[in-house]
């Protein structure tokens, strides 16, 4: 029950089996003032007990469990009476394909179990988590269906260390500058994003533009969300490397904890991979690939921002739209958190809102009458 101390925070349920887990994510939670813990259960079953008695604000759930994995019982929340879910994992090869099962089937966002190993660790995890938690309390659930697979046919100025700021005159130089090549589309989402970029990406055709794409998700994670994708989707998904070559009918995924963003050569594009510090409190940050892309590709640009919360991307869209890319926002009512999209509209960098279900023919009418296929 909420008290003078808890009412108006955020409250968070802890259900994981390892106790010292559950200390250490305790301390992280309730270390933030706006965030409470109402209490923490070592298996589905003492969760469920508490749930009856009272709904938290956002869950943070192991997927290794005694008695009921977390995969089956975040199944039967969202079947039930969907909430908010974080998943809080361990990273291994196995762990990575199991969270993407996770999303697919609700949870809202994927973080690591948090490290203890140095001060450093336990800060940077303390200000993930306790962000996941702010953006997952806002997020919409709603019940879940399993999805059918398709046919297979942080200061505000930390981008400029990777890409320096354009100014109003070198944007309109880009602009009139760059030559007409093929079109590079470029899409960033943070929460409740693997689904929508699922939804986009799913129905584009085999010789879709070539597609670069950043979801905020933690390293280890972003190759098996490629390979989910890549089972899904008629064009190639792959996580990208360095130096990878950016083509028509293929998708590349920013890998977690790196950014990556868009390099010009004469007429052909490349990625480039790079560590470099958090952008808007993200690596990768939506806010480099776009603003790499206003530079390199300029009126070649096609992007998209998606549901998320934060500012990651505002500020690039705003860019590739100042040098003649073309620029889209998801509207409020398909997003599973209006931050990222919002935050683009209001500073003037989205030219069309449009609901999910109408970006991927958005995207491919602007590409030009060539890519305007039917999948």
């Amino acid at each position: 029950m909420a008290n003078g101390q808890t009412q108006g925070k955020i409250r968070a349920l802890i259900v994981d089996d390892s106790a010292s887990v559950r200390s250490v994510l305790a301390g992280i939670l309730t270390g933030d003032p706006e965030i409470a813990v109402m209490g923490a259960a070592a298996d589905a079953y003492a969760a469920a007990e508490m749930i009856r008695g009272e709904i938290p604000d956002v869950m943070f759930l192991d997927i290794e469990m005694p008695r009921m994995d977390g995969l089956t019982f975040l199944k039967k929340i969202m079947a039930q009476r969907p909430i908010p879910v974080v998943i809080c994992s361990g990273l291994t090869e196995e762990g990575s394909d199991m969270m993407m099962q996770a999303l697919a089937a609700g949870a809202v966002d994927v973080i690591t179990k948090p490290k203890v190993h140095t001060a450093q660790h336990l800060r940077e995890s303390a200000m993930t988590i306790c962000d996941v938690a702010k953006a997952a309390a806002h997020a919409r659930v709603r019940s879940r269906k399993p999805r059918p697979v398709a046919a297979t046919v942080e200061a505000k100025n930390l981008a400029d260390v990777l890409i320096p700021e354009i100014s109003a005159e070198r944007a309109e130089k880009l602009r009139l500058s760059i030559p007409a090549t093929e079109p590079v589309v470029c899409l960033g989402a943070s929460t409740g994003g693997t689904e929508a970029l699922a939804a986009v990406l799913t129905a584009l055709p085999a010789d879709c533009p070539a597609t670069l794409v950043v979801q905020h998700m933690p390293e280890g994670f972003t190759a098996a969300f490629a390979r989910r994708l890549d089972g899904m989707c008629a064009p190639k998904v792959a996580e990208a490397r360095d130096g990878d070559l950016v083509r028509p009918g293929q998708v590349l995924i920013a890998p977690g904890n790196h950014h990556m963003m868009l390099r010009r050569a004469g007429s052909r594009y490349t990625v480039a991979i790079a560590e470099g510090p958090p952008v808007c409190r993200h690596r990768p940050s939506v806010d480099v690939l776009f603003r790499s892309a206003a530079q390199g590709a300029g009126p070649n640009a096609i992007a998209a921002i998606l549901t998320g919360m934060g500012d990651d991307g505002a500020r690039g869209l705003l860019e590739i739209r100042q040098t003649g890319g073309r620029t889209i926002a998801q509207n409020e009512e398909t997003c599973v958190v209006f931050g990222m999209p919002k935050e683009a509209i209001e500073r003037g960098g989205a030219q069309s809102v449009l609901p999910l279900g109408r970006i991927r023919a958005e995207l491919l009418s602007l590409a030009g009458p060539a890519r305007t296929k039917v999948a």
